[in-house]
């Protein structure tokens, strides 16, 4: 016997849980249904230790082109206003200072030219230039142990988002579940959609469900659903494993460095852990792994059935991967997950951001990091850097590589769009209270806020001395911060059975 329902949202990361949170509050369908492979939600790529828990705003990215910040900033501010609205606690989030670090005369200047040429600085009203002694108050352990001939120069911002994506995934389902007609499957792994001529059916371990409109949000396994279903052939998938070294309490806030434009993967940044103010993380690492999520051998499988083994993406990952920038970051990835030579390979890295750090005060940081899914065209043969939707006739695959947590809420917008088409115009979407809900409590300049934000981690660094018992108090509440790289920062949850 089978369920009927009229949208399924395949996958219970941070993509398929927004989804859910839209259709559920912003729209007339009246029955969606949510499954989900995992007992609880989020339990992949959304929870806090697999994902970099930055909220990508396009600001300190230095690989992204001011095309890419624009889109990705309104994503962020959706979220972030979700999170200003619905978290005043901060039991899901914390906000600190973050910065792109430049070190050396070369980027300093490439700094500049970002800020004052590229548009950088008239995009991102808060983003603001900072030196040497600025930086040494915010950030007293990027500044101690350097050399004072050294040109330092960041550029810096109060809206570092520390989230928690996994806690955000559940409160946008738990927001969701207050709505009739609303489903939550978990445990309930997916094994195959078929369609029909009346809709779609997909079968799972634990029955069958009946629906007109199908969104598959599994992250790498988008892809693999697709492809037995006949779409998405002139495309395969370079899965991406992120690790992460840890250290004491190093770092006030985020602290990155500058990346390579030609790389899809974040440049390694320091971060204080978003529920653990005594733990500073230091990554990611990016290691390719023939698999679709970290650690689970049945996925390897999965993978097989994304690559396809066909001349076009054999040629495509070598074509790839024989890139003179891309294969020696490759090999020096590989060497960071040897025990004891790979933490004095990453030690520099780390030096980088903290320059008095010593290879006994990192470790390696066991069970964290995810796998991100990285898009290969296999048609041009090269990395596709966006996110990738394959659209069907009543069925939508959302692939989401990095920053897909960080631009969730967007995405979700775009496919309700795309969800109403399937149904022919009869549901609605009312966007505007879904700003409402989310962008339109996003602090802005010109709303009073000049960029100095109270809770920011700078500040309690800055007057720590002075303070009293409770401002300390208050600022051990705050140190809070980030993971691995949203460079992981999408989920891989409903997982095909061959």
């Amino acid at each position: 016997m089978s369920e009927n329902t009229d949208l399924i949202i395949v996958g219970g990361g941070i993509s398929g849980a927004s989804l859910l949170y839209t259709v559920a509050k912003f729209t007339d369908i009246d029955d969606v249904t949510l499954i989900e492979k995992e007992r609880e939600i989020a339990a992949i790529n959304s929870d806090r230790t697999n994902n970099s828990q930055t909220l990508h705003f396009g600001d300190i990215e230095t690989n992204y082109t001011l095309e890419k910040a624009e889109e990705v900033k309104e994503g962020a501010e959706l979220l972030a206003g979700y999170l200003e609205g619905t978290d005043p606690d901060r039991e899901m989030h914390s906000k600190r200072s973050k910065m792109v670090l430049g070190v050396g005369d070369e980027e300093v200047a490439k700094l500049e030219e970002r800020y004052h040429d590229n548009g950088f600085g008239d995009l991102f009203p808060k983003l603001r230039e900072i030196g040497r002694e600025e930086i040494q108050e915010l950030e007293p352990k990027v500044v101690e142990g350097r050399e004072p001939g050294t040109e330092l120069k960041a550029l810096q911002t109060p809206d570092g988002y520390v989230v928690d994506y996994g806690a955000v995934a559940q409160s946008f389902v738990d927001a969701a579940r207050e709505e009739e007609g609303v489903g939550v499957h978990l445990g309930t792994a997916v094994e195959n959609v078929d369609e029909g001529r009346d809709g779609f059916t997909v079968e799972t371990d634990d029955g069958d469900f009946e629906a007109d409109a199908v969104v598959v949000a599994a992250g790498s396994h988008s892809l693999q659903f697709a492809k037995q279903m006949g779409y998405g052939e002139h495309m395969s998938l370079l899965p991406v494993a992120g690790s992460f070294f840890l250290a004491d309490d190093l770092l006030n806030g985020k602290v990155y460095t500058l990346q390579m434009k030609k790389l899809p993967f974040a440049a390694v940044h320091g971060d204080a852990d978003v529920h653990d103010q005594g733990v500073t993380r230091f990554g990611p690492t990016a290691k390719l792994v023939p698999a679709l999520e970290r650690g689970e051998l049945s996925t390897v499988s999965d993978f097989a059935d994304v690559f396809g083994f066909s001349p076009a993406s054999v040629l495509s990952y070598v074509n790839i991967l024989s890139d003179r920038i891309l294969f020696p970051y490759v090999v020096r990835n590989l060497v960071y997950d040897l025990p004891e030579v790979g933490k004095r390979a990453f030690l520099p890295n780390v030096q980088k951001v903290v320059p008095t750090v010593d290879v006994d005060d990192i470790e390696r940081a066991k069970g964290y990091g995810g796998v991100r899914p990285q898009i290969v065209n296999t048609e041009t043969k090269e990395l596709d850097m966006g996110e990738a939707k394959i659209t069907g006739d009543g069925i939508l695959f959302n692939i989401t590589p990095s920053p897909g947590a960080s631009t969730a809420l967007k995405n979700a917008m775009t496919d309700v769009q795309t969800v109403l088409d399937f149904f022919d115009g009869d549901h609605e979407f009312d966007e505007d209270a879904f700003r409402e809900a989310t962008i339109e409590n996003f602090p802005r300049v010109d709303d009073g806020d000049d960029g100095d934000d109270g809770d920011n981690a700078e500040t309690d660094a800055a007057d720590a001395d002075e303070a009293d018992e409770a401002d300390e108090a208050d600022a051990e509440d705050e140190v809070e911060g980030d993971a691995a790289d949203d460079d992981s920062d999408d989920r891989v949850p409903a997982e095909a059975d061959d």
